[in-house]
């Protein structure tokens, strides 16, 4: 209770005098109102921390949060860019999505978001706006139409009960695949973990990395991803199935990793090997490792589409999310273990000390072991990779 009021009083003194009315405003038109917040429904991990910030925004701010469990962000898009060929500006029935680069990228092209809103949060006091990974989604600029909610790097996952050094670069995963045979593989693109591979595979191996955060282009497509290719090609023979099949999801891939029939998992999310340890599902001696040159990161955003019908509810219930107290609880493995937004040093002592005292498990490496991010290539390469990985390895997308 001390440090919600600490942090409440930090908020009000920060404001300034007529950003305070706004958002006393704000508040105020918001009691009372129903959002439908549209996220991913995949894991009951996050819908439960959803279903109870939901509680909370009731019970402290009278906002009813409906969480609308999606599987395809992509389909609500769909239905908010008809709103906008017919003129619907006002009765969307999305009113805050969790989305990617990719989506945001659509959406901002598109002129499907509403006016920027990220700067006027009381909470973005306590976040870094001009970071790179937070100003940019996919190498496209923010502008303050989405706001930073959590963030995500590629870890590698090993077992140093088995396997005491594992290959920290693609160029010895490749040596050790080649002595390793089948102990070795990553999730069928698109999943995203495995496209998130080939981004790291395409980093590790293009002369042309500068090209990868500008807009898509036909002519540089093949001399960027030619090494690409050249690498893959050498590394399916000798992985899981001879690289003839690959695992539907990193979960699919986490269950042949935890019985012990590869020797390296990965995943997007630096704390779930601790989860895992935490649960039961991994052994203790479970560890992860990043790449020598770094690995590819990003930050998961909310957003809120230009015909929301309850706007102001939707930014009462984003600057909820945003707050240490919120956020310091999502970064517990115990809870998500989702790697929080906010600089911990813009905090006063009492909010610090949410984070300082987080415990977050024996395989999850520190940020400053897990290094500076690769940032991700530009939204519009993703489907040309995607669509030429499939070609390539099956005859057609499949």
């Amino acid at each position: 209770m001390i440090s919600r009021l600490i942090f409440a009083l930090s908020l009000f003194v920060s404001a300034q005098p007529g950003q305070a009315a706004d958002w006393q405003a704000i508040e105020a038109n918001a009691k009372g109102q129903t959002i439908y917040f549209y996220a991913w429904g995949g894991s009951s991990t996050i819908n439960q921390y959803i279903k109870r910030w939901a509680a909370i925004a009731q019970e402290r701010h009278d906002v009813t949060v409906e969480h609308v469990k999606v599987d395809d962000i992509s389909i609500a898009i769909q239905g908010i860019q008809t709103a906008r060929r017919v003129g619907r500006s006002d009765q969307g029935s999305v009113d805050v999505m969790w989305i990617n680069g990719e989506n945001f990228a659509r959406m901002k092209r598109d002129g499907l978001l509403g006016a920027p809103f990220v700067a006027d949060l009381p909470s973005s006091s306590a976040i870094n706006l001009a970071e790179p990974t937070i100003a940019a989604d996919f190498s496209v600029s923010t502008d303050g139409l989405e706001a930073p909610w959590g963030r995500a790097q590629l870890v590698f996952i090993f077992d140093q009960a088995r396997l005491a050094a594992p290959p920290k670069s693609m160029a010895a995963l490749l040596d050790y695949a080649k002595d390793n045979i089948g102990r070795v593989t990553y999730p069928e693109p698109p999943n995203f973990h495995g496209t998130t591979f080939l981004k790291q595979v395409l980093w590790e191996t293009t002369q042309y990395s500068d090209w990868l955060t500008e807009p898509y282009s036909e002519e540089r497509f093949k001399p960027v991803t030619l090494p690409m290719w050249e690498y893959l090609d050498a590394l399916h023979p000798n992985l899981w199935r001879n690289g003839r099949e690959f695992p539907d999801s990193a979960e699919v891939m986490m269950d042949l990793f935890s019985d012990g029939i590869l020797d390296i998992a990965l995943s997007f999310n630096p704390n779930d090997a601790s989860q895992r340890i935490l649960d039961g599902r991994f052994a203790p001696s479970v560890r992860t490792y990043v790449h020598e040159i770094g690995t590819v990161g990003n930050t998961h955003f909310l957003a809120i589409p230009f015909n929301a019908q309850s706007r102001d509810a939707a930014l009462v219930w984003i600057n909820l999310l945003l707050s240490p107290e919120a956020q310091a609880e999502k970064a517990n493995p115990s809870i998500w273990g989702d790697p929080t937004v906010i600089d911990v040093s813009r905090l006063g002592s009492a909010d610090r000390t949410l984070f300082q005292t987080l415990d977050l498990g024996p395989a999850t490496l520190t940020s400053q072991d897990r290094g500076i991010p690769l940032s991700e290539p530009h939204a519009s390469w993703v489907e040309p990779l995607e669509r030429a990985w499939k070609e390539r390895y099956f005859g057609k997308a499949r």
